[in-house]
């Protein structure tokens, strides 16, 4: 991209910078003396999952690691065993050694960089940036930076590149440290579909990941008339969960069924007579028709029973919709409600403990809810 595209500076805050070398593989784990903080934001959604959509697009060098592995779900691997015909075998994106222009000037100027651009998968404003150096130990970049931008439709890598369109600077360019976790808050009430992630000079970075709140397109929404009302990619999200052990709860609101039996939510045992339970916030006012509780992958440990309650605004009464509902192990149970519930958030109780792989509620938004979603749309810049 030309060094006068359109920029605007967003304030951004270093949560836990981990600047200065990493030490060298002494074997054993290799994540033992990896260095990572409690970020205040990663309990928000992952808006560059993969399993929303999201996808590395385009970069200008790969030589040595794919583009691709930034956005693999899982942590980093590392086999130091693994080489191949190109060097070592690194588990995320390393571009080559950079050079200068001659004998007399051997070394990368101080504006030389490498970029990836990275489609998000659901559009939202964005809180929280980690930048994964795991198992970069002296072959990642001296700093990093990221843009943002906000493109409608499926724009291709050179419609991104372009002379007129307008990024927005998240991060400034700032030092990073290897084998670490480098997070950065981010105060941008904008919303953002597209990134460039930028790497001074050139090195490795393992993964990345981008924090923040889903706001769908409401005009997508109305086309669609009957959607899950509480769907990550529409908008809804988690608000709390009673016990997070063994998965996160936001699983339960990722697309399609899940596949394994860490990609829904799990609760540990419970030794009491309580039980376990997610609120969730749905992406609008709306009136819900018909559920779904799948419980696919959870076999020996599926609740044994779920019932779903709404709420309609912040301080109205928990109204349960389906009562206390014997489940079965690995199955989708489908239920049409008998009249619509109308709310703004919504509730599953699992009793006594287990878990549950995805909640479905299905509806449209109401008038009133589709015009705050409108406005707040609109507030954001989409």
């Amino acid at each position: 991209m030309p060094d006068d595209r359109k920029a605007e500076l967003i304030t951004v805050t270093a949560t836990s910078m981990f600047t200065g070398d990493a030490n060298p593989y002494a074997g054993g784990d290799p994540y033992a003396d990896y260095r990572t903080a409690d970020f205040p934001f990663t309990h928000l959604a992952d808006l560059a999952d993969r399993r929303l959509g999201a996808g590395v697009i385009a970069a200008n060098d790969e030589f040595f690691a794919q583009r691709e592995n930034l956005l693999v779900p899982e942590r980093a691997e590392f086999d130091p065993e693994h080489f191949g015909h190109k060097g070592k075998v690194m588990d995320g994106w390393e571009t080559r050694r950079r050079r200068g222009a001659s004998a007399e000037h051997p070394w990368p100027t101080a504006d030389d960089h490498d970029w990836a651009l990275v489609r998000l998968g659901a559009p939202g404003v964005i809180r929280g940036i980690v930048v994964d150096t795991a198992h970069f130990r002296g072959n990642y970049p001296q700093a990093v930076s990221v843009e943002a931008t906000s493109v409608p439709g499926s724009p291709s890598p050179g419609a991104l590149l372009a002379d007129d369109v307008k990024w927005t600077t998240l991060v400034p360019r700032t030092a990073v440290g290897g084998h670490a976790a480098n997070g950065f808050a981010v105060d941008a009430e904008q919303r953002f579909t597209h990134l460039r992630v930028n790497q001074h000079p050139d090195g490795g970075i393992a993964r990345l990941r981008v924090y923040g709140e889903v706001v769908p397109d409401p005009a997508w929404l109305a086309a669609l008339g009957t959607f899950d009302v509480v769907a990550l990619e529409n908008g809804g999200r988690v608000e709390d969960a009673s016990n997070l052990f063994y998965s996160p709860a936001t699983n339960t609101i990722q697309p399609g069924r899940s596949r394994k039996m860490d990609d829904g939510w799990e609760t540990r045992r419970r030794r009491d007579q309580g039980h376990d339970w997610i609120s969730y916030g749905l992406a609008g006012r709306s009136a819900i028709r018909a559920l779904e509780i799948d419980t696919a992958c959870l076999k020996g440990n599926a609740a044994g029973w779920a019932s779903v309650s709404v709420r309609d605004g912040e301080d109205g009464e928990w109204r349960e919709i389906l009562p206390r509902t014997r489940l079965q192990p690995d199955t989708n149970h489908r239920f049409v409600l008998p009249e619509e519930a109308v709310g703004t958030h919504a509730r599953v109780d699992i009793f006594p403990d287990g878990g549950i792989s995805r909640l479905r509620l299905f509806g449209s938004l109401t008038e009133d809810g589709a015009a705050r979603l409108a406005a707040r749309h609109q507030e954001l810049g989409g």
